[in-house]
């Protein structure tokens, strides 16, 4: 049985500034972005694209800025919406207070998709292609920020074994018996994992919309899978089915990238050069 090391959240502190270790997770998760959309460059069919729709670094540059844009104010709109509804329809006003938290991963989703749109329609591109390209490159940036999680000794799993050898006790969960370290979980699965395997899978050309269905499809399973292991939301508990919150929103995913992915099989495939 392990304990939580109770790991000092703030890196390094320069006088009145504060350096989080959850704010560079986030710089490390905006590097590897970067790092994986040059290198996704190379890959067909954006490599072969010539004349004006061709793929730059400029374009994952953009794409990047929109991006992190895409994820704040999706991700804190989302979570009001999605978790604490009421409380921010009667306070309004602390809907701005993103400093004192409150993020969810399915609202920044739907806040990248937004921003994928804004910039596939000023390129004049498909919105699919744009899609294809970014998707391969989200994992590790969503491993990185598990790593913020574990750091900040949030996030922690519900009660395990104490048999478990990786069982760990967080002490300020209120709590001395061992939990699953779930944010290792979330990523190992949603992180690592999935990135290898969609990475493998978007290295060879697929029909327009299929490496973006096996985004979806993939972080919705593994996700679900996790959420068995996460202790849920205090304020919300175990829903229907006796699902977490997190399970719910993972369901639509999971249709949704299995619908993609025959929709997108049934598609012509595009030839290789000038698009």
């Amino acid at each position: 049985m392990l304990t939580y090391p109770h790991i000092d959240p703030v890196a390094l502190q320069l006088g009145p500034l504060a350096i989080h270790w959850y704010g560079l997770t986030y710089l490390a998760a905006f590097g590897l972005f970067m790092f994986l959309g040059i290198r996704r460059l190379r890959h067909e069919p954006f490599a072969s694209i010539t004349g004006p729709g061709a793929w730059t670094r400029k374009d994952v540059e953009d794409i990047l800025f929109l991006g992190v844009a895409g994820v704040v104010i999706g991700g804190r709109l989302g979570y009001c919406l999605f978790y604490k509804p009421g409380y921010y329809l009667s306070h309004p006003l602390e809907i701005l207070a993103v400093w004192q938290g409150g993020m969810a991963f399915h609202g920044g989703l739907l806040g990248v998709i937004a921003s994928m749109i804004w910039f596939a329609h000023s390129r004049q591109r498909s919105w699919v292609q744009v899609a294809d390209f970014v998707a391969p490159c989200v994992p590790t940036g969503l491993a990185a920020g598990r790593v913020g999680n574990f750091i900040n000794g949030e996030l922690w799993g519900r009660f395990a074994s104490p048999d478990l050898p990786w069982g760990m006790v967080f002490a300020h969960s209120g709590s001395m018996q061992p939990r699953h370290p779930s944010q290792v979980y979330q990523f190992l699965l949603e992180g690592l994992l999935l990135f290898v395997l969609l990475w493998l899978y978007a290295r060879k050309e697929r029909r327009p919309g299929q490496v973006a269905a096996a985004f979806l499809f993939g972080y919705g399973v593994f996700r679900f899978i996790a959420e068995y292991f996460r202790e849920p939301d205090a304020f919300l508990g175990v829903l229907s089915l006796g699902m977490s919150m997190g399970q719910w929103l993972c369901v639509p995913m999971i249709v949704g990238g299995i619908g993609m992915w025959l929709w997108a099989q049934r598609q012509p495939a595009v030839a290789l050069g000038s698009r």
